[in-house]
């Protein structure tokens, strides 16, 4: 059976969980036996692992709706070159809100340099007449590239936003908001940078997009 080009593994002796990306490990830790048991009962997911001496100070655990929607908008914010997203059907609720629409024009519009890169693992959940994000792709069309994961690659279930190769945010799982931000940490943003850049290689381009969906 296929495994997900982003997904978890189990936890190894030191109580670590590693995710996986096509053979790019990110750490996470599982805490101690109390939080453990406790993460087990909410089923959060906890921060990338690494030296407590040399943690940025600026991680952050999410866990809801509102939480994810605002950490996306800070990190996209701090762009200042580059916005990469990884999303299953570009959440409306994240991305299709007019903060994080305007953070992007500011973005682009500022900077003749500037991308934003979009990687879509469901295009078909995405492509609708009333998306918000999608409409100002197209109207922006030099500066916002949207593309899908190619069908033959293995599908992921994570979700992730990447201003230049600092600030992130992530979710293992899409369908859920737990999660983590942090605006500084360029170690754990490389490998989902990694991983983006690999899948972005072999994903279609929006107009194939529209010919795969018709």
């Amino acid at each position: 059976m296929k495994r997900d080009a982003v997904s978890t593994g189990l936890p190894d002796a030191n109580g670590t969980i590693r995710l996986k990306a096509r053979g790019v490990g990110v750490k996470h830790m599982a805490g101690n036996t109390e939080e453990r048991s406790k993460r087990a009962a909410t089923d959060k997911i906890s921060a990338p692992a690494g030296d407590a001496s040399m943690g940025s100070g600026t991680r952050t655990i999410l866990s809801t709706m509102p939480e994810v929607r605002d950490a996306s908008l800070k990190v996209a914010k701090s762009a200042q070159r580059l916005l990469s997203i990884f999303t299953q059907d570009l959440e409306p609720l994240v991305y299709g809100e007019e903060p994080f629409l305007e953070a992007i024009k500011r973005l682009v519009l500022a900077r003749s340099y500037a991308k934003v890169r979009v990687l879509l693992a469901d295009p078909s959940r995405a492509m609708v007449d009333n998306n918000r994000f999608l409409a100002l792709a197209r109207r922006l069309t030099s500066c916002i590239d949207l593309r899908a994961m190619s069908p033959d690659y293995p599908a992921s279930a994570g979700a992730f936003i990447i201003a230049d190769d600092k600030a992130l945010v992530y979710r293992l799982q899409a369908d859920r908001w737990d999660g983590i931000s942090d605006m500084n940490d360029p170690a754990v943003v490389r490998r989902y940078l990694n991983f983006f850049d690999e899948v972005w290689q072999t994903s279609m381009q929006e107009s194939q997009m529209r010919q795969m969906l018709m």
